[in-house]
């Protein structure tokens, strides 16, 4: 327990940094515009207020997140991140088309640029250090399994693509006078960067509308096939709920008819312990437990069964069908 608090702490300082830097840069870019007086610069400072919105949206769903189970959210408040997120992922967006708005005003009305050398060595700084910050909250975000922290870096690394556009229309305007080129590159990224939030409302509404993760599901069906017990007969009706870094497993095991109670449940244990041990996830578990019946012996590898109705046939290996298929293994 003590460790997952030390995570979402963690997690809670790393964001605090990302605002305080959003800040920073969008300052930096906001002076820059008004030294060059470049459209694409003005619209890449308008991306830089979304990377503050965002960051201090994240910091509050992360705060959010670490709150225990209450009456109210009994399965805790990990939903947020996917809320947070989606929200991000939009005004990702919404940057996008910003971007696109002014990089085609700026080709109708046409502008003159000024202080262009400097402005670039600004903007250059400013997507260095996005770029370092996105690279480390997705690095961390993956390991915390933290969408937050990922769709932050996510957002942080676009906003540094979008942010290179700029220097380099900097650049060949500076060399060519050839200021539409300044808007037009600003116009390619800005597309860019709509997929790219389009992608993170696409993840966050999987989650929030619990759609099956294949990652998750396959790793958890390799782990069972590896160390799986001729007395686990059947695992079916097998659900996954993402709650934040959390998981929710629920299942069902088939088990033979006349194992005690206590022999049962210590089967059913075993499986519990495996997942746990394998899983790199807080995990919270909801297993049922079925008795075998008569159609379940041609899939039975039990030997020497006292109670066998039917021979053994073959081996079930498990699957995504089968192992979220809601009735018991069959040969059929």
């Amino acid at each position: 327990m003590n460790t997952q608090k030390n995570t979402h702490k963690e997690k809670i300082g790393f964001q605090k940094i990302i605002a305080t830097f959003g800040i920073i840069l969008f300052v930096g870019k906001i002076i820059a515009w008004k030294l060059t007086n470049s459209d694409a610069v003005f619209s890449d400072a308008m991306e830089s207020i979304v990377n503050v919105i965002s960051a201090f949206m994240g910091l509050y769903s992360l705060h959010l997140a670490a709150k225990p189970k209450d009456e109210d959210h009994p399965y805790g408040h990990g939903k947020v991140e996917f809320v947070t997120a989606g929200i991000e992922g939009a005004l990702i967006a919404i940057a996008g088309i910003m971007i696109i708005y002014e990089g085609i005003h700026s080709l109708i009305i046409g502008k003159t640029l000024s202080k262009i050398d400097l402005g670039i060595w600004i903007i250059a700084a400013t997507a260095i250090i996005n770029y370092l910050l996105g690279y480390i909250s997705i690095k961390k975000g993956k390991k915390e399994n933290s969408l937050v922290l990922i769709s932050s870096g996510k957002h942080l690394q676009s906003d540094t693509i979008t942010t290179l556009g700029v220097v380099i229309s900097l650049i060949i305007v500076y060399f060519t006078k050839i200021y539409w080129l300044d808007s037009a590159v600003a116009l390619a990224f800005g597309l860019y960067i709509i997929v790219v939030g389009y992608k993170i409302v696409r993840k966050s509404l999987s989650g929030i509308m619990d759609e099956q993760d294949p990652e998750i599901l396959n790793q958890i069906i390799k782990i069972l096939e590896e160390n799986r017990r001729t007395e686990w007969i059947d695992v079916h009706n097998m659900k996954i709920q993402q709650f934040g870094s959390s998981l929710h497993i629920d299942a069902h095991i088939t088990l033979p008819w006349y194992y005690s109670l206590r022999d049962a449940h210590d089967e059913m244990e075993k499986v519990i312990l495996l997942l746990a041990g394998n899983i790199k996830r807080s995990i919270e578990f909801n297993f049922h437990m079925d008795d075998c019946k008569p159609i379940s012996c041609p899939v039975c590898q039990i030997k020497n069964c006292p109670v066998r109705e039917k021979d053994f046939i073959k081996r079930v290996v498990w699957t995504p069908e089968n192992i979220t298929s809601m009735d018991k293994h069959t040969v059929e």
